[in-house]
């Protein structure tokens, strides 16, 4: 079915000078078979970016979001076979033999070999690709300082803290408030530890997705009163040891992942 409700409103966004760069022989004629779905909106050339966007369908979208991923996994990789890997295994707390770089990933081990491949017993998915293969690149080995900062003090997560909060924090509080098994199966499924209280929550727990990018979740239980809140905080050296793209792609996959777990168990 047409997104459009009739070729006049395809028309309007048109430029309406009957070019026939869409290989058609007027502007309305062009409309007409986007109505129809014969033809797509983009194969006019002026129309702008925004607009297109605004009139893909949801198809559309996804698929132009799997063709950056692809783009984005593909430039990763061309960089993976110019990386000595070997002198990369020891800034990013892996190990280097029979020509792979391993890593702990939630303390299981995932192997990178010259071309950017990765194998692991566990699911590998272009998040888990494109998020190990940049902290490879960008990993540059700086020690942990035990000294734990939101994402907003970190090197560009003022600008992200926003996004981060609604996409992370809220979602993941909204699991532990219905979910009194949360931290117990994150140190079960994720390989997390139980730590003690920081910043006066009443649970603290530490999960090390990546060997020198550690996150502590802190959780405050609801009181009379007083809503429960929860947060998530990073070792300040983070922004050394990934660039804060590569740093909230960890939080929120983390949080995606078990959203999806919560949702096996009807929740």
């Amino acid at each position: 079915m047409s997104q459009f409700k009739n070729a006049m409103e395809v028309f309007k966004l048109l430029p309406k000078t009957n070019c026939k760069k869409c290989n058609d022989s007027t502007c309305l004629s062009f409309a007409s078979k986007v109505f129809l779905g014969q033809k797509q909106l983009d194969q006019c050339p002026y129309i702008e970016s925004d607009l297109l966007d605004r009139y893909r369908t949801q198809g559309e979208k996804e698929s132009l979001v799997v063709q950056q991923q692809q783009a984005m996994l593909k430039q990763l990789r061309e960089q993976i076979i110019a990386c000595d890997l070997k002198h990369a295994a020891q800034r990013t707390g892996g190990s280097y033999e029979n020509g792979k770089l391993t890593l702990r990933i939630f303390g299981k081990p995932l192997s990178v070999d010259q071309q950017g491949n990765l194998s692991s017993d566990i699911h590998i998915n272009p998040w888990i690709t494109s998020t190990v293969l940049g902290y490879i690149l960008d990993c540059k080995g700086v020690p942990l300082t035990g000294k734990w900062v939101p994402l907003r003090e970190l090197e560009g997560g003022r600008e992200k803290n926003g996004l981060f909060v609604q996409r992370s924090e809220t979602p993941f509080k909204q699991i532990a408030d219905i979910y009194p098994e949360l931290f117990e199966d994150l140190i079960a499924i994720f390989n997390g530890k139980e730590v003690d209280q920081r910043f006066e929550s009443d649970l603290s727990l530490v999960l090390t997705p990546l060997p020198y990018l550690p996150i502590l979740v802190c959780y405050w239980k609801a009181e009379e009163g007083m809503a429960s809140d929860l947060h998530l905080f990073f070792d300040s050296s983070a922004d050394m040891n990934a660039n804060v793209d590569i740093v909230y792609g960890v939080a929120t996959g983390i949080v995606v992942m078990f959203e999806k777990i919560s949702q096996r168990h009807g929740i």
